[in-house]
């Protein structure tokens, strides 16, 4: 039995800017439930803003933000989908 997929967006605000490589690392062990991704360098603030689109499973896509979460200097917010699929 496949479990049920909940699709979903990601805020991250990346305030400590030494934290990019662990982000993007994070990232990449979790890019089979990314759909799509933005990021932009908000120079003049000083802060990085990446945005996911996310398609997983609430275990999977809780377990990416709890990592990403534990970062210092980082802030995370998810938003997902009450349909499941």
């Amino acid at each position: 039995m496949e479990l049920e997929k909940r699709i979903g967006v990601v805020g991250i605000v990346i305030e400590d800017l030494e934290q990019v490589p662990v982000i993007n690392d994070i990232l990449h062990q979790y890019g089979n439930i990314i759909v799509g991704r933005l990021g932009l360098p908000y120079r003049e603030k000083g802060v990085n803003i990446i945005s996911l689109v996310v398609d997983g499973t609430t275990d999977e896509i809780g377990a990416l933000n709890g990592k990403l979460g534990k970062i210092s200097g980082v802030n995370v917010k998810s938003a997902l989908s009450k349909k499941v699929f």
